[in-house]
Order: C-alpha cells, then structure tokens, then sequence
C-alpha cells in the first residue's frame, strides 16, 4: 500500500482514513472546513459541491507559497489514486464490447506477465484486479523513490509498468486470490497493461478517446513522463526532515496506470455524475462496478466495487467515490445516487482526516449560499 514514512516525509497513493463522524452545521460548513484545514498549515484548498439547485467553488488559501498567489477555482492537480476509476471504466466498457471477461484469468491476456513466488496469472481473474481480491502484493517497498532521503534523488526517473510488476512479484501473495480485500496499486498496473494488450493502444490514449473527450473533460490528463502540470495549477507540498518542501515534479510513471493523472475540480465532478448516472457504462456493468466487498483495510464501513469506494455518511446513506494522494496532492470526493457530489483539493500531503469530514459535511448539509 502506497503510505509510507520516509525519513519524517508521509509518502502516499490510496485512501488511508477513518471515516468522518458528523459535523454540526453552520450556514457556511464549507467554507469553515476550507479554512480550518489552511489554518492547521495546509498551502491551499478547493472544494466544488453541486447539487439540483446548481454548483458552487470555494477556494482558501495559496496556490504557492513563495509568490503567494490564492488558489483559483480552475486549479489543476494531480489526483494520483482517482487514476483507478477511470481505468476500471475503460475495462469495463471493454467488457460491455466482449473484448475482456471479469471472469478471466489475467493468463489469458498476458500470458506469463504473473508468475513467481507463488504469484500466478492463471489464478487471479480481472475482477479481482479492479476489486483489489488479487493476491497481489504492492510494489512501493521496493522503490527507489521512497527509500529513505531519496526522494528528491529519485523524482524525475522513470518506471516501465512491467519493471513495476516485477518489483511486487518479488514478494509472495498477501492472500489467495479471491478471498479477501488488500489494496495494492500493482492490481491497476496490470489493468492498464490488459487495456493496451486488448486494444492496442496506450491505456491514457483509451481513456481520452473512450472518456475524456465524450464529456468535454478538458483540463484532465494522462501525462507520461511528463513532470509537470499543464496550465493553472497548485503547488504541491510535502513534509520532509520536519521541512514543508515543494513536490510539486515528478515522473508519473511511478504510479502509471494506478495514479499518474490530472484534473480539475469541475472535471472530477462531472466525471463521477457521469459515471454514476449511467453516461459511460451499459446498466450491467454499471451494476459490476458497485457490486462491492468489505474493505475495512481502507476505514470501518468502507467497501470496494470494481474501481470504486462506497462510504457511509453521517446523515445516514452513503456515497461513491476513490479518493487520491501522493507527494504534494491530496483530492477526495463524494457523490450520492440522488445527485449530491462535492470534489476537495489540497495541496499538501499528508493531511488528517478533516478532509474526508469536509466531503460529509458538503453533502449532509447541501451547498450553502455565499457569504
């Protein structure tokens, strides 16, 4: 699991939390949130909360710290783990076109790809890729990158996707394959390499064509190697040796198919409303996508589909979402059936669990109206 402390610098790419456990209400939450978290030393924040009535962005905050600058409400940033979503639409549409079983062993695709320390693609199916039931262990131990002091030695070097999954097959698997819950970002690795494999085509070329471009998602990327972030964008801070240093470059490759790309508020937004109301996937697949597992691994109550996180809300019910962090970038987001959807953005990391408190209140308590 990407969460790791290196040398005083929390390092991570999935969703590691306690789920928020109410708040009180007041006529502007969100705006309260915002500004807690920039007063407890996060840089900048933004929060998008839509709902029937409209949609509303409210900022806090500096963009950078050196030249001060607020953050703006079109602000790019690397949404790291949010990645697995849209791959696991891509593969999903590719099952809805019968060019991939769930069914099927990753054998069948990428014949000798798994294989080791008892590790074996003949065992594992897709599903259990897009549904972290693999088996397979995580491959951040043996980076490089997130040895200790290394990080600003490392940043900019590059990971192919089968160096990465090599890295976790050093390692034996954490369970038998379809037995229970372990997130591990070499399951998306191999779902990316499965994409390309059935397609042809790069996985990033897949998810502009298939996704990006349908829903005018303009200001959301697939990078490469490319280390920077195109356009208006947050600085990205991190904690290193007990110093805020800027993270905002790196090479992608690092996370790849599992976590490599950016966006937008608004996109995110409109990306999961889209999702969710049926926009991007056939009724059967969007049904294979929020069937779940138990995935209390995550935070009590969590639960896992194929690619997707359902978690409970405190004003009962419970919403959909990934969540995503990484050096410098912090994104959770949240959206309800009934069309509730709020995206927050940070740009520090590590950060409490204030932030997930701050998706339950956007949509417990609906979109405030401006002060």
């Amino acid at each position: 699991m990407f969460l790791r402390l290196l040398c005083g610098m929390a390092v991570g790419f999935t969703i590691i939390a306690a789920p928020p456990t109410g708040a009180s209400g007041t006529p502007d939450v969100l705006r309260r949130d915002l500004d807690r978290l920039t007063a407890a030393g996060v840089p900048g924040a933004l929060a998008e909360v839509r709902d029937a009535s409209g949609s509303r962005t409210v900022t806090s905050g500096v963009a950078d710290l050196h030249s001060r600058t607020p953050v703006r409400p079109d602000s790019a940033f690397r949404i790291f783990s949010n990645t697995k979503t849209f791959v696991a639409t891509v593969v999903l549409q590719l099952v809805a076109e019968h060019r991939i079983a769930l069914g099927a062993p990753v054998e069948r695709y990428l014949p000798g790809l798994i294989r080791g320390n008892g590790n074996d693609g003949r065992r594992v199916t897709v599903r259990e890729l897009l549904q972290h039931t693999s088996g397979l262990a995580d491959y951040s131990d043996d980076l490089p990158l997130f040895a200790p002091g290394q990080f600003f030695v490392h940043r900019f070097d590059h990971f192919g996707p089968r160096q990465l999954v090599a890295l976790a097959l050093k390692h034996p698997p954490v369970a038998t394959p379809g037995t229970s819950f372990s997130y591990s970002t070499t399951n998306y690795i191999v779902a990316g390499l499965l994409v390309e494999k059935v397609t042809g085509r790069p996985y990033g070329t897949e998810i502009t064509d298939r996704i990006l471009r349908p829903l005018r998602l303009r200001h959301t990327y697939v990078p490469g190697d490319r280390p920077g972030i195109p356009g208006p964008h947050a600085r990205g801070y991190t904690t290193i040796d007990d110093r805020q240093v800027d993270a905002t470059s790196l090479n992608p490759s690092v996370v790849w198919a599992g976590g490599e790309m950016i966006s937008t508020a608004d996109d995110l937004n409109r990306f999961f409303a889209a999702l969710l109301r049926g926009s991007l996937l056939p009724p059967a697949q969007l049904a294979q996508m929020t069937t779940t597992v138990p995935a209390d691994q995550l935070f009590p109550g969590a639960r896992y589909g194929l690619g997707l996180i359902n978690a409970p809300l405190s004003c009962g019910g419970s919403y959909w979402a990934h969540g995503g962090d990484g050096p410098g970038f912090e994104t959770r987001e949240g959206a309800t059936r009934d069309g509730r959807q709020v995206t927050v953005m940070l740009n520090q990391s590590p950060v409490s669990q204030d932030v997930l408190t701050t998706v339950d209140d956007a949509l417990c308590h609906g979109m405030p109206e401006a002060s």
